[in-house]
């Protein structure tokens, strides 16, 4: 069934699921359209989301020593500078004081319901919603006219599978939360992404030993290039063709680091972009230094002993699985919603055809920060429910246009299915915007 963009009904209540760093802009942007009748759903007792450092097991998928990969220029919201003293790469601690401040500033808070789940949303007739939420185990229903699903997706760890048992510690990165109780242990890291970088590192301070283990090459882009954030020398080459700039990257790499063989890792057999990049600067040094160890894929484990698909084998305590999450929605039927395997049908990574009054903000992983796009996100979305704004065509059409041309042409794994490039996703929804788009002042205290 083919869906065109018309005009939609401006909804009066409006629901918000999750108020981390897409939700709480949500709430913000649709304050700023004359939208009053909010409410917005949280678990935790404060607004940050994932940068909700806590040191047990939780909903945040951050660790003690945790910092942001993306610079602190390309990491704030247009609307909200960060304050002047953060570094370039502020910590988790002063991006969730920098959230709850963004939300004081604008009035979010206000609207927060904290310490409330949503157990089930249903469609009411296609263009309402009914929830099932629970606050202090007191379960509600809560009707709606338009619902914005801003959870995140990094939370619900996926595992990998591998023949054999393993009798140690066998443990996802999302509750790995500091390196002291990893003293003396032998540790072995699946994984070449951000987390799996970040968490060898930590480990190898105190542990026996740590190796790490890669099914793939992975491109390694260190934090800072020519004395400056990579990403804000990166920012300047984007004027390339993608092929080109992929290349240029490449070389870049090369040049500055050599090639992943001097460390015992293998090369990546794919171009810059077509996965996620790892930004590290701390990995290659410790390899180079002797307090990592590299190794191949997996083949089996027996008992604590690995065997590696080179024939090699070692024994550890400890296996810490850094290997990414499912995008998850417990909320929805998965007959009606389901993007945990992809493609992920959205407009704008943002609108389904079939839901007018559904959006999902920050469902992208871009190749940078998710916050800024989002804040762009939910200024279109506010301005289409206020009537301001339709999209420009089929909604069918659009997705499947968007489908069918991404940012980078991604190898086919679950985790790679909503990547965007940072720079050009951000204009794209730019173009939906006039040119008055900004908004630093807050609209007034909440109305009784």
């Amino acid at each position: 069934m083919s869906h065109t963009a018309g005009a939609t009904r401006r909804p009066q209540r409006i629901a918000v699921i999750g108020a981390g760093p897409s939700g709480i802009t949500a709430v913000k942007n649709l304050l700023d359209q004359g939208f009053r009748d909010i409410v917005c759903l949280d678990r935790n007792d404060a607004v940050g989301g994932n940068w909700l450092y806590r040191p047990d097991s939780s909903h945040s998928s951050v660790f003690e020593t945790t910092h942001i990969i993306s610079s602190k220029t390309l990491s704030e919201y247009h609307d909200f500078p960060m304050p002047a003293d953060y570094p370039d790469y502020p910590s988790h601690q002063q991006l969730a004081h920098y959230f709850q401040a963004y939300a004081r500033h604008f009035g979010v808070e206000p609207y927060v319901r904290f310490g409330t789940e949503v157990l089930s949303a249903e469609p009411v007739a296609d263009d309402s919603w009914e929830l099932t939420i629970e606050q202090h185990g007191v379960r509600e229903t809560l009707s709606v006219d338009a619902l914005v699903v801003a959870n995140g997706h990094h939370w619900r760890p996926r595992m990998p599978e591998y023949p054999g048992t393993f009798t140690g510690t066998w443990m996802h990165s999302h509750d790995y939360k500091r390196a002291a109780p990893f003293a003396g242990q032998r540790v072995l890291v699946i994984g070449g992404g951000n987390s799996a970088c970040d968490v060898a590192v930590e480990t190898a301070r105190v542990s026996a030993i740590t190796d790490i283990s890669w099914r793939r090459g992975y491109w390694i882009v260190p934090k800072f290039v020519f004395g400056q954030p990579s990403d804000i020398v990166g920012t300047r080459a984007q004027w390339l063709p993608r092929a080109l700039l992929a290349r240029a990257r490449e070389l870049m790499l090369r040049v500055v680091q050599g090639s992943n063989p001097r460390y015992g890792l293998p090369e990546p057999d794919h171009r810059f972009g077509a996965t996620h990049p790892t930004v590290n600067s701390e990995l290659l040094y410790a390899i180079r230094h002797g307090h990592i160890g590299p190794r191949p894929d997996i083949a089996r484990t027996e008992g604590r002993v690995v065997h590696f698909t080179d024939g090699s084998s070692g024994e550890y305590d400890v296996i810490v699985a850094c290997t990414g999450y499912w995008i998850a929605h417990p909320f929805f039927r998965t007959d009606l919603i389901d993007f945990a395997r992809g493609p992920v049908p959205l407009y704008l990574r943002m609108l389904p055809a079939r839901f007018p009054t559904l959006a999902f903000l920050g469902l992208f992983q871009p190749l940078g920060c998710i916050w800024p796009a989002a804040e762009l996100q939910a200024k279109v979305l506010a301005r289409r429910w206020s009537g301001a704004w339709s999209p420009p065509g089929d909604l069918d059409a659009l997705i499947a246009h968007e489908l069918a041309h991404p940012d980078y042409p991604q190898i086919d794994t679950p985790r790679h299915t909503i990547t965007v490039d940072y720079h050009r996703f951000k204009a794209r929804l730019l173009k939906q915007l006039s040119p008055s788009w900004r908004s630093t002042e807050p609209v007034g205290p909440r109305r009784s």
